[in-house]
């Protein structure tokens, strides 16, 4: 039985209509999911304003209503409470609403640009491996210990968060690691919430669609860090200049990890293959599955974040090795015949797609084709299209432009966006080709043998969006088949 009273602690409130010492059944942002006793929280979207539909939710049986104008119509036998902010408030409703849950976990969030699914991902399998019961929180799944839910954001309204929360303390997880997107610490998903320690990857171009520039994409991701407590900790990217700009004003631990600058948990790459990396970590060596310079990082923050929760170093290293790719991230097969590698990865932003081609580039001998297949989504951040296409041509030997998920955008209108940034030198390296199965057939007929083909920006997403439909596309799946159906 939860008094809606009790829940209202640190809720800042700037009025009360009714009486708070009701007993309520549940929250809900969505007045289409209110019954009966259930408390509405009318959020003001980008698309709609809950205040609209408070009467809906009355109607239905809400029993308490939390707003930040207050209704026109006031009915007896309602509770309505004014706040300032809708979304703080829901936030820190949602987190006293199932107990705090986040304050019996050791939570652990992991922000940036690039990497936040690997090392999300990678940290859960490691810990789990290591015998702990854990959680996740990611882009691709949600996971509470061995039990699996789809996810659907990077990060969950923040009911959906402590509600996944409390079931993991209700399992008895002992860790849980999060993606935290900036889209997330805007919308004031995370407040409430105790992080045990924050990681930060890297910063580059993305979600400037949303963010004004990129300044505020910075600082909504420094937020995060400026609220960690003093008795967490705070570990960041050195060699990224952000990385700096992230542990101003946080009262947390303070430490750092690189391969480049002066850092507190330092790698070196002795060998970089598509079979797997050789580092040196903190003057130890261990060969991982992973590929590339950024998996280099991210294995770094593993590492660190791994003897900053207490684990031994020697386990830690041994559990590194064992780890394998997460799905959709630099993830490859090599075709029986022909012997051609087709590479699957989300890389959807520039940087990270510079950073996979580099990878490649460093590890093929130079006489092998690089076909690159690559689109970028609709209704989103325009800017980075001509970005994405240039280095695209310019670090492959053909590259293929297609749709990724066109949304309501015509997938035709996006190329020539993305067409605009390709260097004259570069024009005869690439075709349009919108259709996006073609596309990556095209490349396969391309391929002679022991030739590379990288499939970029959708990686674990196993559907297309297109008018709003969403249909199953998976781009690992379809060029394995590809391979198979040209090898016969």
């Amino acid at each position: 039985m939860i008094v809606l009273r009790d829940i209202l602690y640190k809720v800042t409130l700037e009025k009360v209509v009714g009486n708070t010492g009701v007993t309520i059944r549940d929250l809900h942002f969505d007045s289409r999911s209110v019954g009966l006793d259930d408390v509405f929280i009318a959020i003001k979207g980008a698309l709609s304003d809950g205040h609209d539909y408070i009467k809906t939710a009355v109607d239905q049986g809400a029993l308490a209503v939390i707003c930040e104008t207050m209704p026109a119509q006031i009915v007896n036998g309602v509770t309505y409470v004014q706040v300032a902010d809708s979304k703080q408030a829901m936030a820190v409703l949602a987190a006293n609403f199932y107990g705090n849950p986040s304050e019996s976990l050791k939570l652990i969030g992991v922000t940036g640009t690039n990497g936040k699914t690997t090392i999300s991902t990678l940290l859960y399998n490691l810990f789990t491996d290591a015998g702990f019961e854990c959680g996740l929180l990611s882009t691709v799944k949600i996971k509470v210990g061995k039990k699996e839910y789809k996810a659907t954001h990077t990060t969950p309204d923040s009911i959906t968060i402590n509600k996944y929360l409390a079931e993991m303390v209700g399992a008895g997880v002992e860790f849980c690691f999060m993606e935290v997107s900036s889209h997330g610490i805007h919308q004031k998903r995370t407040e409430g919430l105790y992080f045990t320690g924050g990681i930060f990857t890297n910063l580059s171009h993305e979600h400037l669609d949303y963010h004004k520039d990129f300044k505020e994409y910075r600082d909504v991701k420094k937020k995060f860090f400026d609220e960690l407590p003093k008795n967490a900790f705070a570990l960041v990217n050195a060699d990224d200049k952000n990385g700096s700009v992230m542990l101003q004003n946080t009262l947390a631990k303070k430490y750092t990890y690189g391969l480049k600058s002066y850092a507190d948990y330092k790698a070196q790459i002795l060998e970089n293959q598509f079979s797997g990396l050789l580092l040196k970590i903190n003057n130890n060596e261990l060969w991982a599955k992973l590929i590339g310079s950024f998996n280099a990082y991210n294995l770094l923050a593993i590492y660190a974040t791994a003897e900053l929760l207490g684990l031994e170093q020697m386990e830690t290293l041994q559990l590194i090795s064992a780890l394998e790719s997460v799905d959709g991230r630099f993830q490859f097969t090599i075709s029986s015949a022909k012997k051609v590698t087709a590479i699957v990865d989300y890389a959807h932003t520039p940087d990270a797609l510079k950073n996979v081609l580099e990878t490649i580039n460093a590890i093929r001998t130079g006489n092998e084709q690089l076909i690159t297949v690559v689109g970028c989504g609709g209704d989103r951040d325009t800017t980075k299209r001509p970005k994405m296409a240039h280095i695209a041509s310019q670090l492959s030997t053909k590259a293929i432009f297609t749709s990724d998920n066109p949304r309501t955008e015509n997938p035709e209108s996006i190329i020539e966006d993305m067409e605009k940034g390709v260097s004259p030198e570069n024009y005869k390296k690439t075709v349009a080709i919108s259709n996006r199965k073609q596309a990556i057939k095209t490349a396969c007929q391309l391929a002679e043998a022991n030739d590379i083909i990288l499939i970029a920006g959708k990686g674990h997403e196993t559907y297309q969006e297109i008018n709003g439909k969403r249909t199953d596309f998976d781009d690992f799946k379809i060029v394995n088949e590809l391979l198979t159906a040209l090898n016969k």
